[in-house]
């Protein structure tokens, strides 16, 4: 199911739609300020393995997850002084940053080493739809792996079966977050992406 929203002035209504599928443990798509991307709920254990399923992902690939805000982050990451005034920093914004997690992660979307990526994204529904929410959602890149993002939101209705809603907010990005591991002393750049990488190198 295809439904429009305003990225700059979601529309209440729309978003509680949205959010809606996301409790009954649905998969949907949406805009990011990155890419298209599906997301459920973080909690539900059944919606996570869906996404996994409509995207054709292997189960040992790790997922990233949205934040509201800072606070957010503390509550599933670990965050000492050091990591804060780099997120304080670059986010929200193109940015995902893999950091130690805490006890509050699920063991599903957690990496061997208790890592985990988190984003705040500079876009109005992405937002949105998590302080609706009231907690983290889960993120994937709208795209088959090892394949480019999709850019249309109805091509992704029409090619991605079991998505329990599609959010239509315009064309979409080409280029996924720029991943940077805060887990070391020093910051790693992991990938390239729309984010400058310069600072981390």
């Amino acid at each position: 199911m295809l439904v429009e929203i305003n990225p700059q002035n979601p529309e209440p209504r729309k978003i509680r739609r949205a959010v809606d599928a996301l409790e009954r443990g649905e998969v949907i798509a949406y805009p990011t300020d990155t890419c298209y991307g599906f997301g459920c709920d973080l909690l539900n254990k059944k919606a996570v393995e869906l996404l996994y399923k409509i995207k054709g992902m292997k189960p040992t690939q790790q997922l990233s997850f949205i934040c509201r805000d800072l606070g957010d982050v503390a509550r599933y990451a670990v965050l000492n002084d050091h990591e804060y005034r780099i997120m304080k920093q670059y986010l929200p914004g193109p940015y995902c940053f893999i950091l130690d997690s805490t006890r509050e992660v699920p063991r599903l979307i957690q990496s061997p080493r208790k890592h985990v990526g988190v984003r705040i994204p500079k876009h109005e529904i992405a937002l949105a739809l998590v302080r609706e929410l009231g907690r983290p959602i889960i993120s994937s890149t709208a795209c088959r792996p090892d394949s480019p993002p999709y850019v249309d939101a109805g091509e992704i209705n029409i090619d991605f079966k079991g998505l329990g809603l599609v959010i239509d907010g315009g064309p979409g990005g080409e280029t996924p977050t720029t991943v940077v591991d805060l887990t070391e002393k020093r910051a790693r750049v992991v990938r390239l992406g729309a984010g400058d990488p310069a600072p981390f190198e």
